[in-house]
């Protein structure tokens, strides 16, 4: 069975981690999907006893931290809690000289069993150079966990299960188009999500309730112009046309995301017309 986007093996790990109460030693949380990441987070946080934040969570900044504040986050034992987490942003990897490599190396190799420590990556790109000797050591100890966008059959399945647990329905076909315009892109449909809500008065969600509150994504909105131009509707082309300069896009990138639209097209209809199918693509 293959495996769906962003379910890779160490993302399986971390779930099972949680699920059994029991987080692994250091993990590093990056990916596009920041609301998978902020949820898996917040997942690792709620392990820390309320009240004790305070004397078990840390917080750390990856552009100014230091070996010896990471030593000692890590080292304090946790209080009233069986758990400490350290958490550091943005730390680039890339940037560090030998020295600090080598430290790195020493200190995440010795961490207690009470302690979980994640490097979280917003601006920063996670990588470790494999040319790098040291390098090869951290890969091994720092469970390396990848929040992807998730695909189409994901979104709707997500989508589905938020609308109800507000009241609300939503059938296939609109959750898809919902997903469509909006990018696909959690973060951005839990905030469409709350606006529909409020908005719908039925049980059930309608495309007309998305297109009464949804502005949709540059890539959505061109797709639709591209769809009107082709179809030699002028005036809802030259709505969608409007819908775009309201969002603030700028005309040459527009224009770009025209082109593309009909660049794909073209390349779909040479494919049907010399007889190429998706499976030899």
């Amino acid at each position: 069975m293959a495996k769906r986007k962003g379910e890779n093996g160490t993302y399986q790990q971390l779930k099972n981690d949680l699920r059994n109460g029991k987080p692994g030693r250091i993990y590093a949380f990056w990916g596009e999907e920041r609301y998978l990441l902020e949820h898996y987070l917040g997942e690792l946080r709620r392990l820390v006893p309320a009240g004790t934040e305070e004397f078990n969570h840390r917080r750390l900044d990856g552009r100014i931290l230091s070996v010896n504040d990471l030593q000692e986050s890590i080292d304090a034992l946790p209080v009233f809690s069986d758990f400490t987490l350290t958490e550091i942003n943005d730390f680039d990897f890339s940037k560090i000289n030998d020295q600090t490599r080598q430290s790195l190396v020493s200190i995440l190799s010795d961490v207690p069993d009470y302690a979980c420590v994640v490097f979280v990556f917003d601006t920063v790109e996670f990588k470790l150079d494999g040319r790098i000797k040291a390098n090869a050591s951290l890969k091994k100890m720092i469970t390396s966990v990848e929040f992807a966008r998730q695909d189409q059959n994901e979104i709707v399945v997500w989508i589905a299960r938020h609308f109800k647990a507000d009241g609300k329905k939503i059938d296939r076909d609109t959750a898809e188009y919902l997903a469509f315009i909006t990018g696909g892109m959690m973060t951005d449909l839990s905030n469409e999500i709350e606006k529909l809500v409020a908005y719908s008065r039925g049980e059930t969600i309608t495309k007309a309730d998305v297109d009464a509150v949804v502005i949709p994504v540059l890539d959505a909105a061109a797709y639709e112009l591209t769809d009107a131009i082709l179809s030699g509707k002028r005036a809802a082309s030259m709505e969608k046309l409007g819908e775009l300069f309201a969002m603030g896009e700028p005309p040459h990138k527009i224009l770009f995301s025209i082109y593309m639209k009909l660049r794909q097209l073209l390349c779909a209809k040479v494919c049907i017309l010399s007889g190429v199918g998706l499976t030899s693509l």
